[in-house]
């Protein structure tokens, strides 16, 4: 006889995991972290100006130092996703810090394409008086056309 049932009529416990409660807890997480990232992007909105380039070749595993400038000419530090707002004077202070922490570090500039040309350039030759020899400028690729 086949079953769940023994000879003498009494149930056999199952030895079979249910997973559909667990299916269910896992599709419930995934639409929550699905709706939540977005959510998440930190960071100044900067409206990055629009160029075709190459991108920078990044031999070492070392994050870079970001220096944003925003629409309103405030200027951020980034490390490692922690960013701080700073004056010009602090900018030059932090950097010279985080430079003699780790030489070499890759300093880029994320600057709002309404910001202008002037307020870039000060702050490159503010990156320049820090010690930093090579800065590198963030854009955002052209839409593609089609």
């Amino acid at each position: 006889m086949l079953g769940p049932f023994n000879r003498m009529g009494r149930r056999k416990p199952m030895n079979e995991i249910n997973v559909v409660p667990f299916i269910d807890v896992m599709l419930v997480l995934l639409v929550i972290f699905m709706i939540t990232a977005p959510m998440l992007t930190q960071g100044v909105d900067v409206e990055l100006p629009q160029v075709t380039s190459e991108p920078i070749d990044s031999n070492d595993n070392q994050d870079p130092i970001i220096v944003s400038v925003d629409s309103s000419g405030e200027y951020f530090v980034s490390l490692s996703g922690d960013e701080t707002q700073v004056s010009l004077d602090e900018l030059s202070q932090r950097v010279i810090i985080l430079m003699e922490r780790n030489p070499g570090t890759q300093v880029l500039v994320r600057g709002d394409r309404r910001v202008p040309y002037g307020d870039i350039v000060t702050l490159m030759g503010t990156l320049q008086v820090a010690g930093v020899a090579n800065v590198g400028l963030i854009s955002e690729p052209p839409p593609a056309e089609g």
